[in-house]
């Protein structure tokens, strides 16, 4: 079966949110939002987000659940607030425990690393119902320990595991990545049927190309991907990516997104004078080993 998929570009962080709708029954689900963070005015807006509700709207959708194929680093994500204007689900992988054990000390805060800010944790394997359609996981672990890739008919959402053809794959130096299980995870990716959508996280625009684009195919990773193409060995590809790796600079929002994302998009606790806050730890980046 076919899902609707609509895609909304932030072109702030480069990020692809999707809504996903069943067609006959017009259930929706939200991959990935983005909640809008400036960082140098310390100011946050909801605008992405309202677009993709206002889509919500306009299209008379019921929308069930809010999917996050892991805890970003490179935006805020908005999963709290959607939940709170429509009582949408959150989701996320089940090892989503384990990226929380790491960074909760990061930011010393007063919270427990079980996973309770989010509604349903996903473990490979189990389903949910999205209208006549059922939301799959493959869990698919390298960029971060709880990556899931959501398999919705005939598409896949792989978040940050892969992106487009000509731009390759993800970086595996986070806290709990590795180079070798993102190289086995992206097997399984293309392990799927040739002609299955894959819908990626990101678009970073490579030299020679000047339009965004997140929609490809099984088939087309499988050809034309520049770091992980079929004939591409494990070996190979982990030489690759840690060298490439090594290039990297931590991204500009790590610090603001990852003490938001791990409590699932929500905001710390407003002080007594209505003021929200959010650390930026100076040691935090030598804490997470970066």
């Amino acid at each position: 079966m076919r899902p609707d998929v609509q895609a909304f570009f932030d072109s702030a962080t480069f990020t692809a949110s999707y809504l996903v709708v069943d067609p006959a029954t017009r259930t929706a689900a939200i991959v990935d939002p983005v909640l809008d963070f400036e960082p140098k005015a310390g100011r946050l807006s909801t605008a992405s987000a309202d677009a993709i509700l206002a889509a919500v709207k306009e299209q008379r959708l019921t929308l069930a659940y809010v999917l996050e194929t892991h805890a970003h680093a490179d935006h805020l994500s908005a999963a709290d607030y959607i939940r709170g204007k429509t009582g949408a689900k959150i989701v996320i992988g089940a090892r989503i425990v384990e990226v929380q054990k790491v960074f909760i000390p990061v930011f010393e805060a007063d919270e427990t690393a079980d996973g309770a800010a989010f509604d349903v944790l996903m473990e490979e394997g189990e389903t949910l119902a999205l209208g006549d359609l059922a939301i799959g996981v493959l869990h698919t672990p390298g960029h971060t320990p709880a990556c899931l890739t959501y398999l919705i008919g005939d598409a896949a959402f792989v978040g940050d595991t892969l992106f487009m053809p000509d731009y390759g794959t993800a970086r595996a130096d986070f806290p709990g990545g590795d180079a070798r299980t993102l190289y086995r995870s992206i097997r399984k990716v293309l392990a799927l049927p040739p002609s299955t959508r894959i819908f990626v996280g990101h678009d970073y625009l490579p030299a020679g190309r000047s339009d965004y684009r997140w929609e490809t195919t099984v088939a087309e990773e499988r050809t034309h991907n520049v770091h992980a193409h079929d004939g591409v060995g494990e070996e190979a590809f982990v030489v690759l990516r840690q060298a490439r790796d090594a290039t990297l600079a931590a991204p500009t929002l790590i610090l603001p997104a990852l003490q938001v994302n791990i409590r699932a998009g929500a905001l710390p606790e407003p002080t007594a004078a209505g003021n929200v806050f959010l650390k930026l730890p100076v040691t935090g980046l030598a804490a997470m080993g970066s």
